[in-house]
């Protein structure tokens, strides 16, 4: 979202924040655990560095490219860019819905993207980090086809299991890696192979012909040579990222990093450049890049998109992404995404030998199963980003639910029954019971006004002051640091205090006519609070904050939708001066009845959940019946040694007393 002066910039001598969520794969509606993992975490960071007044550029977009989109267009009986378009659309409109605030959500597909793709892979051939190897690929001979094969169209029976669905690259009946024919032997007499395992008679997806073994040139991006520098770069700013991103990382870089394949037999990706020396054009015409090599110079290819709107020859987007010196960069995701964003991207950048914004936070998380299952779009198992809308739950009370059990250090579960009670109770007894005992109270007895706040200090009070601002700098430190689920409870742990603050007070007609200054005081000062804590809960709860903001008396600035929101240091409780008006009440949140936890549950997966949960209790149970199996196994050998000892010893000692010598 540009400003009206332009798009936003880094700004000299301010802390600039550039942050970015995973680019969703196009090819599907997003579940909840997407958004929480990427978009909605990126979401809530965003909005609190804007509130606390520092240069912030969001940037996220669906990533198109690849065999996946290919492949789900022929399914579909579209080309790739009618597909893209219509799931572009699609994921646009729920992140819509859940109020994420891009400032710019773009497209892979695009001549930005092309163009520094194509212009990060040279300096990477020109620096010698880019390699050719010959390998064997299935080829489809068909005259209407005729041409190399990549893994995903090639179908077949698996060598392991045998299911007869396989695909080249992997077979979802036992999981196991495969590779699309059976591997050559090399030197020594062993199966070149990446997979575990291979497909037996092998045909072509698009006409069931048998494909051929045929010699090709693929295109390898050398991590074993860039393995030094990206190891040093590692060390500078791991201490940034969370514990599980650290762990994913090493344990690549432990294992040793080696040559990647950076290229595919497709059409639907960024074509390899020509006019590079060395570099055969011919063999590389109908070859794009692989689409994790290209995926996350979408990044840097949006931003362009946003900051030079159209001019293909413009700079300006370098400010943001060759700027190491003035911009901090955040970045969000589920853990699935960790190696690209810390091994191949960095590793990408280094390779250029070009000044790069690189990473210095990520924030991670683990994976949101679903009541005990896990989400399955095919099986219609789980809540998926339109299923939220059709419930008529606000958005926000679905952000607080999902931020409050982000999976930051360990999987966590979605539950409707916990999802129903953070809102009847979190929200409805906590937050909104503080707003409306306060601004009903302000315009019913105090005729809608912010009353006088007393010339002598009230000591209680500034005990109350006290508490908060030790709480509003936890909060600040929490958010700052990403762990947004510690500075969600201490949001709910503020409101709370302000419902302690009523509650020590005797808020009532009674306090008001016989203490009315202290009334007066309780008064003011709750209001004042209720504006700091829309300023707090605005990167969770947007709309929610807008709610208090205006019930407090604040408008939208003339030919704004929203009040500006800001996130203080330090809380002074005046922001709102006495006499000052205030809005009309408005329920925050309303009762969920229990009876749709039942409702709600049926709807989203709950005979096919049910299947799901007893096909894993019955593995469960398999697993358990074969270690009893193998204990008692252990048991009677054991016992069958102890015998065998116990008679060899009698057996020696029985002869030792036929021998005895004659006294």
């Amino acid at each position: 979202m540009a400003s009206k002066n332009g798009p936003v910039l880094p700004q000299p001598g301010k802390e600039n924040i550039l942050i970015t969520s995973a680019l969703p794969y196009v090819n599907n509606v997003p579940h909840l655990g997407n958004i929480i993992g990427s978009v909605l975490s990126a979401d809530v960071f965003a909005r609190f560095c804007r509130a606390r007044g520092l240069p912030t550029l969001y940037i996220c977009g669906s990533d198109e490219y690849g065999t996946a989109t290919e492949t789900k267009a022929l399914s579909e009986g579209v080309d790739p860019a009618t597909l893209c378009a219509k799931y572009h659309a699609l994921h646009k409109d729920v992140y819509d819905w859940f109020r994420i605030s891009f400032d710019k959500f773009g497209r892979t597909p695009t001549d930005e993207h092309t163009g520094i793709t194509q212009e990060i892979f040279a300096q990477l051939w020109k620096n010698g980090f880019i390699e050719e190897r010959e390998t064997t690929q299935a080829f489809c001979a068909v005259p209407e086809h005729n041409t190399f094969l990549a893994d995903r169209y090639v179908e077949g029976e698996c060598s392991i299991c045998h299911d007869l669905g396989a695909r080249g690259d992997q077979c979802d009946a036992c999981g196991n890696l495969l590779d699309p024919m059976q591997p050559d032997k090399n030197a020594a007499g062993e199966d070149e192979s990446k997979g575990t395992g291979w497909l037996i008679n092998p045909r072509c997806k698009l006409d069931g012909s048998t494909p051929e073994r045929r010699k090709t040139k693929h295109l390898y991006i050398r991590l074993d040579e860039l393995n030094k520098e990206i190891t040093a770069w590692l060390d500078r700013v791991e201490n940034g990222w969370s514990a599980n991103c650290v762990a994913i990382t090493r344990s690549w870089i432990n294992n040793g990093l080696k040559p990647r394949g950076i290229t595919r037999d497709l059409k639907w990706g960024v074509p390899i450049p020509k006019g590079l020396e060395g570099l055969s054009d011919e063999e590389y015409a109908n070859k794009v890049f692989y689409v994790w090599f290209d995926a996350c110079i979408g990044y840097a290819s949006i931003t362009k998109c946003y900051t030079d709107e159209g001019n293909l020859e413009g700079r300006n987007w370098e400010k943001w992404w060759k700027n190491p010196d003035n911009v901090t960069l955040y970045q969000f995701m589920g853990k699935d995404n960790v190696p690209f964003h810390t091994i191949i991207f960095p590793g990408t950048q280094l390779g250029t030998k070009e000044k790069w914004t690189q990473v210095n936070h990520l924030s991670t998380t683990e994976y949101l199963n679903y009541e005990g299952g896990k989400f399955s779009k095919s099986k219609g198992v789980g809540v998926f980003g339109n299923n939220a809308r059709d419930t008529g739950i606000d958005p926000d009370v679905w952000r607080y639910y999902l931020l409050s059990r982000r999976p930051e250090s360990g999987d966590s579960e979605f539950k409707w029954e916990e999802f129903i009670d953070s809102n009847n109770n979190d929200l409805l007894k906590n937050l909104g019971n503080l707003c409306q005992r306060v601004v009903k109270f302000c315009q019913a007895k105090l005729d809608a006004k912010v009353p006088e706040y007393p010339k002598t200090p009230i000591a209680s009070l500034d005990e109350y002051k006290e508490e908060i601002n030790k709480l509003l700098k936890e909060y600040n430190e929490q958010v700052k640091g990403t762990k947004l689920r510690a500075g969600l409870a201490t949001v709910l742990s503020i409101s709370a205090v302000g419902n302690k603050l009523l509650q020590d007070n005797k808020l009532s007609n009674q306090l008001l006519t016989e203490e009315p200054e202290r009334c007066n005081a309780v008064i003011n000062f709750a209001l004042n609070l209720l504006h700091l804590i829309a300023g707090i809960l605005s990167p969770y709860m947007p709309g929610t904050a807008q709610s208090i903001l205006r019930q407090v008396g604040l408008k939208a600035a003339e030919g704004e939708t929203d009040i500006p929101v800001v996130i203080p240091d330090t809380w002074a409780a005046d922001t709102l001066k006495a006499g000052e008006p205030i809005g009309t009440p408005e329920l925050l949140f309303s009762q969920i009845p229990a009876a749709k936890l039942e409702e709600w549950r049926e709807a989203y997966g709950g005979e096919e959940l049910r299947k799901q949960k007893a096909i894993e209790a019955e593995k469960a149970a398999a697993k358990k019946l074969q270690r009893e199996k193998e204990k008692e196994k252990k048991k009677a050998k054991k016992e069958k040694e102890r015998l065998a000892k116990e008679q060899a010893a009698k057996e020696a000692t029985a002869g030792e007393t036929k021998e005895l010598p004659l006294r």
